[in-house]
């Protein structure tokens, strides 16, 4: 294995793709509208958003955990985004030699960033 790629259900795609590109700075991999899917990369990490699986229930988007994102300049990208986004906890530095944020996308769900500190 060399690589994790979450796929996270949304009936947003378009909505997603403008959340991750826009605020976060992602760009947008590959995106065929009636495919049902998209990509995002930032750096070397990617994302996908899938319409939900028609096999599957599908009420809303949920994910019991989060998506953690590590980073350099964190400061920077706090600053940048702080004022448009839904905060789940704001800028800290933790014990265990972190310094973090964490928010919620357009549908929801828990992203976290995440840059190492001494």
């Amino acid at each position: 294995m060399n690589k994790v790629i979450p796929v996270l259900y949304t009936e947003q795609l378009q909505e997603s793709i403008n959340f991750y590109c826009d605020i976060l700075g992602f760009e947008c991999d590959s995106f065929e509208p009636d495919s049902g899917w998209v990509n995002i990369k930032k750096n070397g990490a990617e994302i996908m958003f899938s319409l939900p699986n028609e096999h599957l229930p599908f009420k809303k988007p949920t994910f019991t955990g989060s998506v953690y994102i590590k980073i350099e300049n964190i400061d920077s990208l706090w600053n940048s985004i702080k004022e448009k986004v839904k905060i789940s906890y704001p800028l800290q530095s933790f014990e265990y030699g972190m310094k973090e944020f964490a928010i919620h996308d357009n549908n929801g769900y828990l992203i976290q960033f995440g840059e190492e500190i001494d």
